[in-house]
């Protein structure tokens, strides 16, 4: 699949085209060429960091990365740090090697007077706003030099020590839902989920 597929993909998996999602697809695939690895379909493979933060703009660059790379919060293969910063660290677990991709806002200034961005600002939805000028922000991001865009550091040995799925489901003896065995509580003899058992965590 072409780099420009990935991107069409990511961005209908996300649900609107932005700037952010484009800039995350493209770090994702430096991340993977620069650890010569492939995007994961298993928790196994890779494990990447973000550094987005909750409640900011430019949160969207998490799902362009989280498709390019395949790693996903499902697979539990993706941590946020919450630094509130454009930038991944893609760990191969395997090879025991990480490397991290900044974005570069060499291009903030034209991102931020596109046509796309003044209608944002006015409070007009992302999929409210004519295809042809979504296009034209995602491709201030996308067409530009990866040096002007990126930092992609340098690759450093990664020591990872996977602690390994912990394995079933139970019913919470409260409200029967089911609960990863890891997450239930003990109430008297009763083994309950958070929410039915009272405690905080």
């Amino acid at each position: 699949m072409s780099d420009r597929s990935i991107l069409e993909n990511a961005l209908a998996f996300h649900g609107h085209k932005c700037w952010a999602s484009a800039a995350g697809v493209r770090a994702g695939l430096a991340a993977l060429r620069a650890l010569g690895v492939e995007r994961t379909g298993s928790s196994g493979e890779l494990h990447c960091v973000v550094e987005i933060g909750d409640n900011h703009g430019a949160q969207c660059f998490l799902d362009g990365v989280s498709y390019a790379t395949g790693c996903t919060l499902g697979k539990h293969n993706l941590d946020k740090a919450g630094w509130g910063k454009l930038a991944l660290t893609l760990i191969d677990k395997r090879g025991e090697r990480s490397v991290r991709v900044s974005y570069w806002p060499t291009h903030q200034k034209r991102i931020a007077e596109s046509a796309f961005m003044r209608k944002r600002g006015q409070g007009i939805p992302p999929t409210d706003i004519p295809q042809e000028e979504a296009w034209a922000l995602v491709d201030i991001v996308w067409e530009a030099p990866e040096e002007e865009v990126l930092r992609v550091g340098e690759v450093r040995e990664h020591p990872y020590r996977d602690y390994g799925e912990v394995m079933g489901l139970v019913p919470c003896a409260e409200c029967g839902e089911l609960v990863a065995k890891a997450y239930l509580r003990v109430v008297g003899e009763r083994h309950v989920c958070i929410p039915c058992s009272g405690y905080e965590g």
